[in-house]
């Protein structure tokens, strides 16, 4: 451990949510160490060099002058006036909450707790883990949550690649276990946030953050169900949207996609519908969403074919260039993307895949690489189609439809052309 020190703050967890979190604290002046037990990425940041796309290795390196540092050993927790657990929160295998990491995290903070301390946990969960998962376990050493120390949970909001909107200007909303628990947490916050939005207790904002995402998610199932359709009555959904989005009340724009990815919309509500089974309540509405947006990789790669059978061609054997694999446009994160079910299917019906993506340099499907493209335009002039999986700003769509001999679009944004079609 390379600090002894008393610190304002230590981040557990060093990923998407909690490099910016650290990011943030550290430039309004407080003394923050990170923890995190990949040695990898430890090393990589007490060496200036950033692997969270929102953070760059000149803001890494402005991180360790302002005297941040990045650890692997938990003892540091116990120098610390307040921990803030950023450890990521996936499913099992059968789809229900992994709170592996949680657990590990709060482990180490139950070792090293201290009277006077804050605990927030920010990892995304539902309702009641932060009161009845990990509060005992900090408990059990003797000190009491709301009298010896302090709880808290408050969601993570980060947006990777939003260049609108970041922490800092992103509203925090914040519960506590009890009032002063809630007050110690929002003061905390508020020395980088500037504004912090106080929850009843830990379970509205844990439901906060599932309420917010399973929106989204529902929202994204509708649309993509009308995409389905639309092109079958003949109505282009895009236009219909954009139409739509002019009502300045009751009305906010969603819109369809070769599926959901990313850590969130995927994955957050299986924690809400996982809560909502424990209790014997079906939750129909987002086991829907969730059927329709798991099916659309498929649903493109059948569209793919239609596609190519128009063109007197077969899937077998077909030139299939996919743009864009990662899970949203212009940053390097691939987690849940669809880009992957999208070429494991088209490979299974026999397509010679390539790809092209700026922001990935290597793609593996099924243990097997895919072929990169370092022109793209003259890949999508080879290709015996070329599908838009996401639009990176280095993608131009206008030369792109020019010059592909079909350009299948799945994310709406190229203007019409002769080659060009839409979901």
């Amino acid at each position: 451990m390379g600090r002894a020190s008393a610190v304002d703050l230590v981040v557990v967890g060093l990923g998407y949510v909690g490099l910016p979190l650290a990011r943030s604290a550290a430039a309004a002046g407080l003394k923050v160490a990170g923890l995190d037990r990949n040695r990898r990425v430890v090393d990589g940041l007490n060496s200036g060099s950033s692997h969270v796309d929102d953070i760059s290795d000149a803001q890494v390196l402005t991180m360790l002058e302002q005297g941040f540092e990045a650890v692997d050993r938990p003892e540091v927790i116990g120098h610390a006036a307040a921990v803030v657990v950023c450890v990521p929160t996936p499913l099992t295998d059968h789809g229900a909450p992994d709170l592996g990491a949680v657990h590990a995290a709060v482990d180490d903070i139950a070792t090293h707790l201290r009277p006077g301390m804050l605990v927030v946990l920010e990892s995304t969960t539902y309702p009641g883990t932060t009161d009845e998962v990990v509060r005992p376990k900090l408990e059990a050493g003797g000190l009491k949550a709301g009298k010896d120390f302090h709880l808290a949970f408050s969601p993570e909001r980060i947006d990777p690649g939003n260049a609108a909107y970041g922490l800092e200007n992103t509203p925090k909303v914040v519960g506590g276990i009890s009032g002063d628990c809630t007050k110690a947490a929002r003061a905390l916050y508020e020395r980088f946030v500037t504004r912090v939005v106080e929850a009843k207790s830990t379970r509205e904002a844990e439901m906060a953050k599932l309420l917010e995402n399973t929106y989204r998610h529902v929202n994204i199932a509708l649309v993509n169900e009308m995409s389905m359709f639309c092109r079958e009555i003949g109505v282009d959904l895009w236009d219909a949207i954009r139409c739509a989005s002019t009502k300045p009340f009751g009305f906010a724009p969603f819109y369809p996609g070769p599926g959901v990815g990313g850590h969130c919309i995927p994955i957050d509500p299986n924690y809400l519908s996982y809560k909502v089974r424990s209790l014997g309540i079906p939750f129909r509405f987002v086991e829907l969403a969730q059927e329709i947006n798991q099916r659309m990789p498929v649903h493109v790669v059948n569209r793919a074919a239609d596609l190519l059978n128009d063109e007197g061609k077969a899937v077998r054997g077909a030139r299939v260039l996919l743009l864009g694999v990662t899970y949203k446009p212009d940053i390097s994160d691939q987690r849940e993307s669809p880009a992957l079910t999208v070429a494991e299917n088209l490979r299974a019906r026999g397509a010679e895949l390539v790809y092209f993506d700026p922001r990935v340099d290597d793609w593996t499907v099924g243990g097997t690489p895919v072929e990169r493209a370092d022109d793209y335009l003259a890949a999508a002039e080879a290709a015996d189609l070329t599908i838009l999986l996401q639009p990176h700003r280095e993608i131009d769509l206008g030369v792109l439809a020019d010059r592909a001999r079909k350009l299948f679009d799945t994310r709406g944004k190229s203007a019409d052309h002769p080659r060009v079609v839409k979901l």
